[in-house]
Order: structure tokens, then C-alpha cells, then sequence
């Protein structure tokens, strides 16, 4: 064994590793007040109580974060890379939101050497709000997905993204066709799936804006690269759902333009869902396709309350990721993002427990993206993408959560201290983000 490739933290350690939704919260979780995480090769090696490892441990540099708690690394199952610099632009509802401030926006990607400076300062604010991997549209222009691969590929991160893809109602400047889409999306996935930790999502913006030979095509890539994603939207706003069941009278509803060509996949991750029937999520259910639930995003456009109690009902079990979507989403804090989603379960009379937002936001995001394999939690094998939580970052945030320790030594405690973390915290929480064991960010 190498010596220089592995490394320990001690800290305080707490990790999903079954869906609380479904099993008592005792048995979905593991709370390690003063723990200790062994990463080797940028895996996670071993964790457990530091007493009881650190014998085996004796000679190995330790990285100590006391008063600190660690968590996995959080993923974002939907946000749009250029839309970076149009976060909070006001006063529209989605479809005249697109128009006045998206589509201008989006058409500067044109220019690789833009796309490149957006790119660098987006993942960078990614990784100072602790979110380690993201599901991504680019925009329509094949060089700006290969800006933001570079850009990831250089922090060796595990990101998935791809070229936007819409052959009609949007500006003649944004628009590819059935045929373009089909060979740059080809290109890109040839170029990049499974390059280093990068992975493709075939990106059709969503169904108005793809003509029945675009859709046609990308199913065809999905045949042709069955180990690729579908990333779209679906049933955000009441106009939207209406302006698509106008434009292709033949379906069934939103979710069946997809399915009737094909993209309604255990690989497909649709964002919002906001406005699907019961029988929708039923087929989400039986297809076992994820939705991309985006609290802050659907508050800001008025797009309404995602029933998040009918997707993580045990009649119609869909996998739910968190999603920011910036920038109709306000935030690039998925503690943020996480506080909405409570606030909106509120509103729908319903409940989201501390426990259950770490799932959503850690291995619920990762099996979202058929990723528990790798992400998600510190079980041995997975890669080492973690987060060094402060609970005590503000000063009211540090009042709230003081108690006897620093850290809660007991589950309910510290399920406490993180509902409050959730609640108040943002970027100034996240102490330092590590991927694959390596300091990334550090506040």
C-alpha cells in the first residue's frame, strides 16, 4: 500500500443509508459524534467511531474538523449553467420569463471563451455551497457544453450535463434541428460520457420546443447509448402544461409526449412536476424515472406546490432528487433549496423532517441519477465527496444550536441542530467541500 494515498478526518459523521420516507429514521441513519472517515485512492476505505479505529489507524496524517459535521457530498439534480448571471430577475411567470431574460441570456454561449468564464465561476459556487455533483443543462450551442466538461474535468468532478436541444418556439438564434441536435449531441456524448467522472444527459429544454423528428432523434441516441440520460422538464407551470397538451393533441397529457417517443426511462430525470395527475406519477412510478423537485425555483415563478407526499407515497414510489435550478431557483444552497422543500410540504399540509432532506439532498439526489453505486453516503467503495458543516456559522445560528457539546451526542439532538442548520444555513455553513478526498473549497 501506498502510504501518501490515504488520509483520515476525524469529526462528527451522519449519512443516509436507507429512504427515511419508507424506514424509521433510526435505521436510515448513521450518526458518528466523534468519528473517523479513512479515504484511499479518493474512496471511502472505512468509518467508524474514532476509538474504535483509530488503533488500526496509528501512523495516518488525521485532518481534525472538531465542532465540525460531516456529511456527503450534495447533489443538485437540476440546475442551468447559463443562467448563472440571470439569478433573480423579476416579475415574470416561466414562459414570459424565457423570453424577456433566459433566451438573451443563453445566446452569449455562443462564445466558447464566455462559456468558459461562466462555467469556472458557476462550479465554483457550486463547490462553496458544498454541492459536489449536478445534473446541468448547457445551452443550445455544442461549445458551450464542452466549456463546462473542461471546467469539471479540471476539478475532477462527477458531473453529468448536456448541449440544450430545440428546433422550434424559441428565437431563431437558439434554435438547432432535429438533424443538428442529433449529430453535435452525438459528438458530445462520444467526446465526453464516461470521461474521467463526467457523464451525458441528452437535453431536450422540454416538449414545446421540440418538434415530434427532434424527439424521434433522441430517441435514437438513448437506444444507441442506453448508459446516458434523459434531462428535460415537465409540468412546471398551469400555461405550460396547457400550451404542450395544444401542441401535440394526439398525447395523453405532458408526461406521454415522452413516453410515446420513448424517453420515459429509468434514466430519465424530469424537472419540476409540479402539475402531474395521478395517473402521471403512477407511470413515473412503474417507469422508474426521477423527478428534479426545485422548491425555490416553482415559489419564485409561481409555478405552485410540488406534491412531494404523492411521490414518496408507497402506492406510487417515484425518486425525488433536489434540484436548485438557478437561475429560476434563487439559490445555489441546496440547505437553502432544502428549506423551501419544507416550506412547501408545510403549505401542503405535510411534513419533511431533517433526516429526510439530508436523503433527498445526499443518497435520494444519487439514486435519483442511478449513482448510489458511487455517491451518496460513506459506504466502503464510494468515491470520497463530502461536506465540512458549521452549525454554529452565524452568530443567531450559533445560539440555536448550542447545547451540552459542541456536536449533539445523540441522534435526536443532532437531528435538531441540522433542522435548524437547514432552516438558516446557506454558503457561510459550508466550512469546506473535499472531492475525492481532496480539499476542493475551504471557507
Amino acid at each position: 500500500m501506498q502510504h501518501h494515498s490515504i488520509k483520515g478526518f476525524r469529526a462528527s459523521f451522519l449519512d443516509a443509508i436507507a429512504d427515511p420516507f419508507y424506514v424509521s429514521e433510526a435505521d436510515c441513519i448513521r450518526y458518528f459524534p466523534d468519528g473517523l472517515l479513512i479515504v484511499e485512492n479518493g474512496k471511502v476505505k472505512d468509518l467508524g467511531n474514532y476509538q474504535d479505529l483509530q488503533a488500526k489507524y496509528v501512523d495516518l496524517p488525521i485532518t481534525e474538523y472538531r465542532d465540525r459535521l460531516i456529511v456527503s457530498g450534495f447533489i443538485d439534480t437540476h440546475i442551468h449553467f447559463p443562467q448563472t448571471e440571470m439569478i433573480a430577475s423579476y416579475g415574470e411567470q416561466l414562459l414570459e420569463w424565457l423570453s424577456t431574460y433566459t433566451f438573451p441570456t443563453e445566446r452569449k454561449f455562443a462564445d466558447r471563451n464566455y462559456a468558459l468564464e461562466i462555467a469556472s465561476i458557476f462550479l465554483n459556487e457550486l463547490l462553496r455551497n458544498g454541492t459536489t455533483t449536478a445534473l446541468v443543462f448547457t445551452a443550445v450551442f455544442p461549445q458551450s457544453t464542452d466549456a463546462f466538461f473542461e471546467e469539471a474535468q479540471r476539478r475532477n468532478l462527477r458531473m453529468i450535463a448536456g448541449k440544450v436541444m430545440m428546433d422550434r418556439n424559441a428565437p431563431e438564434f437558439l434554435r438547432d434541428t432535429a438533424l443538428s441536435s442529433y449529430l453535435e449531441t452525438k459528438q458530445l456524448i462520444e467526446k465526453w460520457h464516461k470521461c474521467d467522472r463526467l457523464l451525458y444527459a441528452v437535453t431536450p429544454r422540454f416538449a414545446l420546443t421540440s418538434t415530434p423528428e427532434q424527439l424521434t432523434n433522441i430517441s435514437k441516441l438513448l437506444q444507441e447509448y442506453p448508459d446516458v440520460y434523459l434531462h428535460t422538464h415537465l409540468s412546471e407551470n398551469v400555461k405550460e402544461v396547457e400550451a404542450v397538451v395544444a401542441e401535440f393533441p394526439e398525447s395523453d397529457g405532458y408526461l406521454d409526449v415522452y413516453d410515446r417517443a420513448g424517453l420515459v426511462t429509468e434514466r430519465s430525470v424530469f424537472a419540476h412536476g409540479v402539475q402531474l395527475t395521478d395517473r402521471e406519477f403512477t407511470r413515473l412510478s412503474e417507469a422508474k424515472s426521477a423527478i428534479a423537485f426545485c422548491p425555490t425555483s416553482n415559489l419564485f415563478l409561481g409555478s405552485g406546490l410540488f406534491k412531494l407526499e404523492k411521490a414518496k407515497s408507497s402506492e406510487t414510489p417515484v425518486k425525488v432528487g433536489l434540484g436548485t435550478d438557478v437561475g429560476a431557483g434563487t439559490s445555489f444552497s441546496i440547505l437553502k433549496t432544502a428549506s423551501a422543500a419544507y416550506q412547501v410540504a408545510q403549505l401542503r399540509s405535510q411534513k419533511l423532517s431533517a433526516f429526510q432532506a439530508l436523503f433527498l439532498a445526499t443518497l435520494g439526489g444519487a439514486r435519483a441519477l442511478c449513482l448510489e453505486d458511487k455517491l451518496g453516503n460513506f459506504e466502503i467503495g464510494k468515491e470520497a465527496d463530502f461536506v465540512v458543516l458549521n452549525l454554529h456559522s452565524t452568530p443567531i445560528m450559533a445560539l440555536r444550536n448550542q447545547s451540552s457539546e459542541a456536536i449533539a451526542p445523540t441522534l435526536a439532538e443532532i437531528s435538531d441542530q441540522l433542522f435548524a442548520t437547514i432552516i438558516m444555513g446557506d454558503d457561510r455553513a459550508i466550512s469546506a467541500t473535499y472531492i475525492m478526498g481532496e480539499l476542493a473549497h475551504e471557507a
